[in-house]
């Protein structure tokens, strides 16, 4: 699978993970708070900050459904009153891309319908985000993949019918760089049905990169998913739970964020390559390891016993595999105790 080049960043297997902090309606509906959320993702160390672009008008209609579940944390809400409530006005956009920059933190967005796709052209955003609700509209799909740049999808709520007929949509209209993100569409969601084992199935059979978009809480999953493949984590961002918002229940704390930031570098680095035997940076250790010793006073003629010749570190004696080789052997000169035993001081 090939590197997807992103402003300065690179996305692949061979680089660190791209790490986006996503806004969402998380601001609350206050500027400085939006723009409170990317200094803060910026100073954690995530690589991108991530809008949503739409009105209630453009994801919903107004009475086409009130939410009517009790594990939903918007139960009661009806969809356009709790799209109203989430969306980022689309007259901030500039103001927090321009921000972004400032930052030197990549700014971009998710766009749920055509018209928020033509806006962000306007703004000259560097890549798109497909969220898993939307990643089956093929008018959405053909609109982003003509702009000709990098593409994430989410996989959530699809069957892997749905995903091939969106990703072959997708690189039929002009999408040459692909993401996949792994996702469980709940809110937030367990780690029992997070199922990161579909990152490498996915990784083959699409040959793209892969990631998560984690709605668990905390970053364990995240870290998981490095170590199977994930290039990219997504994480949804607030500056405090405890302030509410729309997905502040499910979303990390600027603390957690550098921790998921961290966290998943070291999972990375900690990959390397496949190897087996003593690296350089251990040679220095080898003389910890177990060898022959001499562990009573011995005298010349005196026969090596296990009681007198046992496995001790440092490794300045002779291999233990030829300890029982050399029990009943006799002692060749005087030999102290504590002194590694070796051909010279066997007769």
């Amino acid at each position: 699978m090939d590197e997807i080049k992103v402003g300065s960043v690179i996305i692949g297997r061979n680089n660190k993970p791209f790490i986006i902090a996503e806004m969402s309606g998380n601001h609350n509906q206050s500027i400085e708070r939006a723009l409170s959320i990317v200094d803060e993702a910026a100073n954690a160390g995530a690589h991108a900050i991530k809008l949503q672009t739409y009105t209630a008008d453009t994801i919903t209609v107004k009475g086409a459904y009130t939410i009517n579940d009790e594990n939903s944390l918007w139960n009661g809400k009806e969809l356009h009153d709790l799209y109203k409530l989430a969306y980022t006005p689309w007259e901030w956009h500039k103001t927090i891309f321009e921000h972004a920059k400032k930052r030197n933190i990549i700014a971009f967005s998710s766009p749920f319908d055509t018209t928020a796709v033509d806006f962000l052209e306007s703004l000259d955003v560097p890549l798109y985000k497909i969220a898993s609700f939307e990643n089956t509209d093929h008018i959405l799909l053909k609109k982003i993949a003509k702009t000709g740049k990098p593409v994430i999808m989410s996989t959530g709520v699809s069957s892997i019918a749905d995903i091939d007929e969106s990703v072959r949509i997708l690189k039929e209209n002009g999408c040459k760089d692909l993401v996949l993100l792994k996702c469980t569409s709940t809110y937030p969601s367990s780690p029992e049905n997070t199922n990161l084992n579909t990152i490498p199935l996915l990784a083959k059979m699409f040959c793209c990169n892969v990631g998560l978009s984690d709605h668990t809480m905390g970053v364990g999953a995240s870290v998981a998913a490095i170590a199977l493949g994930a290039t990219v984590i997504e994480k949804h961002f607030t500056l405090d739970r405890a302030e509410g918002g729309v997905d502040a229940t499910f979303s990390l704390e600027p603390h957690e964020l550098k921790s998921l930031v961290l966290e998943t570098e070291r999972a990375y680095l900690a990959l390397g390559k496949p190897f087996i035997g003593v690296q350089e940076i251990e040679k220095n250790s080898l003389k910890f390891k177990r060898s022959l010793y001499v562990v009573e006073d011995i005298k010349e003629g005196d026969i090596f016993t296990k009681e007198n010749l046992q496995s001790k570190r440092p490794s300045f004696g002779l291999h233990t595999r030829y300890h029982d080789m050399i029990l009943g052997k006799k002692a060749k000169s005087d030999i102290k105790k504590g002194s590694p035993l070796s051909w010279e001081l066997i007769a």
